[in-house]
């Protein structure tokens, strides 16, 4: 899923993302996403990242991150005080997805949401054929050592937006190495949408 050492889901977010934009990135990781849109964005970034590892790894690419949980809530940060807030990889992690989201969209002009699509075909045929937890590209993980709390797909997401009347101004969806126009739901391994309210 990488183009010249560039994850997939990467790209789609930098390319979503205005030049000179200011970002929050909620469970930033180990900040390669931020670094790419420090360099090809000029954005102004910031990250919330609860592993430790992961702040240093952040720390020594010039970042400014904050050790923090995100389901505890932004009451830190102003109303609309970033043009983008990111949640990618992370949504399927957290406890209250409903407190998270509804900060996000306080906090953020813009959202920027990316997970794994658990109705993709691979994942679908593992749990018919074999009966077991599905491990996949976008799902590496066992059962008993996922971090995933919400199993959800493309379809769940767009069902949740549409139910708490929030704007989806973009999807993209992605498999392993090119975006997926045709039948998402089934065939991409990864969404990513741009919201709003």
């Amino acid at each position: 899923m990488e183009n010249n050492g560039i994850k997939l889901d990467h790209r789609v977010i930098v390319e979503l993302v205005e030049e000179r934009s200011t970002v929050l990135d909620l469970g930033c990781g180990s900040g390669d996403l931020l670094y790419l849109l420090v360099k090809e964005k000029k954005a102004r970034v910031q990250g919330i990242e609860i592993d430790e590892q992961a702040i240093y790894k952040c720390v020594a690419k010039g970042l400014n991150v904050f050790h923090g949980d995100i389901d505890t809530g932004l009451a830190e940060f102003r109303d609309k005080s970033f043009d983008y807030v990111v949640l990618n990889q992370s949504l399927q992690q957290i406890l209250h997805i409903d407190k998270v989201l509804d900060d996000a969209l306080r906090v953020g002009k813009k959202v920027v949401v990316g997970f794994p699509n658990f109705a993709h075909y691979k994942a679908r045929l593992q749990m018919f054929f074999q009966g077991k937890a599905p491990v996949t590209g976008s799902l590496p993980y066992q059962w008993y050592e996922t971090p995933n709390l919400h199993f959800l797909s493309i379809h769940d997401f767009r069902s949740y937006c549409h139910a708490k009347q929030i704007n989806i101004e973009r999807c993209v969806c992605i498999g392993e190495k090119r975006r997926v126009p045709l039948l998402p739901n089934l065939l991409a391994q990864t969404g990513i949408f741009l919201i709003s309210r």
